[in-house]
């Protein structure tokens, strides 16, 4: 019997092809239809190995979760963007190889990355998702958060509605 090991640790500069593979693969899954194609394809393209590698020598919380050695997901992490909102930590990303999801590491990343943010003194939790992306919204009301707040992000003239979840 092979025993798979589950670590979640800050990614770091040679993860960046990884990370940028699970990003294509994880935003084409989620967004195809959702988001004009042209603005998703140039969105995925923008997010290539080097900018990851960037990304995280710029020290941003990046997070990886593996699975038997392989990252099957990644998160980004730190303070609320959205002034309005009194939760001090925000999930900006999470996403998982689409083979690995709908298993438990979503779940496990997620309260990974909140332990972090509390960690670091942050209290309270925002998550921004898309309207139409009923996986994501599953996922965030399932987690426990509260559909607060609503915005509009707009690609290629598309307006699309972003619902803001919250955990104090």
């Amino acid at each position: 019997m092979t025993t798979l090991t589950i670590d979640i640790r800050k990614a770091v500069p040679e993860d960046a092809s990884t990370i940028a593979e699970i990003h294509h693969d994880a935003w084409m899954g989620a967004y195809a239809g959702i988001i004009p194609h042209k603005a998703l394809i140039r969105m995925v393209h923008r997010r290539g190995e080097d900018w990851w590698a960037s990304a995280i020598r710029r020290a941003a919380s990046v997070m990886v979760i593996e699975l038997g050695g392989e990252i099957a997901g990644y998160a980004t992490i730190g303070r609320n963007r959205a002034r309005q909102l009194p939760q001090q930590g925000e999930i900006y990303e999470l996403y998982l190889k689409p083979e690995y999801q709908g298993v438990g590491l979503g779940s496990r990343l997620f309260r990974a990355c909140r332990r972090k943010l509390t960690g670091h003194g942050l209290k309270g939790l925002v998550v921004w998702a898309l309207e139409d992306n009923q996986n994501a919204l599953s996922f965030y009301a399932g987690a426990g958060g509260r559909d607060v707040a609503e915005g509009v992000e707009v690609f290629d003239q598309k307006a699309l509605k972003k619902i803001a979840f919250v955990w104090d």
